[in-house]
């Protein structure tokens, strides 16, 4: 007991004079770990603007401040990560105190471009009196208006000159939106199949594998919640998209697109028999390769092994 107290002792006895029990430390040593902190510490304060991030929070937790950060005292990539999240209405609201970055014409592109990431009023010269804040006002009540009726939100895009009248740049529109109702879109989808056709293009599934690509392929083209001419149309385009983005993968396995179709087909419905509470008996490895292989001789077993295990591992191809 005795001996293990002295030892306590001696140890921060030596870690004081800049020894340990391995070995000891130089002054020369100490110093240039002391140098190393003061260095670190010195690079922390050097921030884009030249602002100390951490001493600024710090020093709010410690005097216990109440209220947000002024952003103007923030790097200004910082403050638009932070401003990206509002909406049209809270923006307003913010550019009430933050008037130095309510004028920020190129803090209002990004947010412009970050939400709607493709019109075509990016690609041309802008008019006289033009600014971005006002396109983000704009593209805002395009967006409401688009959830509450795609035909007259689109129309509203036209008509302030944000898009032009081409399928292909509003399937481009489309694919770069995040703001928009997809039950919405599905309903304008499904009216609008030349904006359809484009919007399908638009995705590159080169190098995929086929559930992943039919996931990404419905999260920017909703699935509808029945079986119906739809629901097979979209499948139709995609196998052929798929099988144009994977010619050599196509050529290797011997699929065409109409087996690409099957495949698609049955990983629907077996997403649906995995993942669905009211199937108790759920579809076996073996059964869903013997069923898949009836309808698709061609495929390998292997491949379609691969299939299942995919759904099985992550899930619903179409959630």
């Amino acid at each position: 007991m005795g001996q293990g107290l002295w030892r306590v002792a001696r140890n921060q006895q030596l870690q004081q004079e800049g020894y340990s029990e391995q070995g000891y430390l130089t002054r020369e040593q100490s110093r240039r770990m002391a140098a190393s902190n003061i260095s670190n510490a010195n690079h922390r304060k050097q921030v884009q603007g030249g602002i100390d991030i951490y001493h600024l929070l710090k020093t709010r937790k410690s005097k216990e401040q109440e209220g947000f950060i002024n952003l103007e005292m923030l790097p200004p990539e910082l403050s638009f990560t932070i401003l990206s999240y509002l909406n049209a209405t809270d923006l307003c609201l913010a550019s009430c105190v933050w008037q130095d970055l309510a004028n920020d014409e190129l803090l209002w592109q990004g947010l412009c471009k970050s939400t709607w990431g493709h019109c075509s009023i990016y690609n041309k010269n802008p008019p006289l009196g033009f600014s971005f804040r006002k396109l983000y006002m704009q593209l805002d009540e395009g967006s409401l208006t688009f959830n509450a009726n795609p035909d007259e939100g689109v129309n509203y895009f036209m008509s302030k000159g944000i898009l032009d009248d081409s399928p292909k740049e509003i399937a481009k529109f489309i694919y770069c939106t995040r703001t928009l109702n997809w039950k919405k879109l599905r309903i304008y989808l499904d009216e609008r199949r030349d904006v359809l056709d484009d919007l399908v293009t638009l995705h590159n599934f080169r190098n995929q594998f086929l559930p992943n690509a039919l996931r990404e392929f419905f999260r920017h083209i909703h699935a509808p919640e029945e079986r119906g001419e739809y629901l097979e149309t979209l499948i139709t385009k995609f196998s052929h998209r798929f099988c144009a983005c994977n010619p050599d993968l196509m050529r290797e396995l011997g699929l065409s697109p109409d087996a690409v179709y099957v495949l698609c087909y049955s990983l629907i419905l077996l997403s649906i028999d995995l993942t669905s509470p009211h199937v108790k008996n759920k579809m076996s490895k073996r059964e869903f390769i013997r069923n898949t292989r009836r309808a698709a001789q061609n495929i390998s077993e292997d491949f379609v092994g691969h299939l299942y295990d995919n759904i099985y591992l992550i899930g619903h191809v179409a959630a």
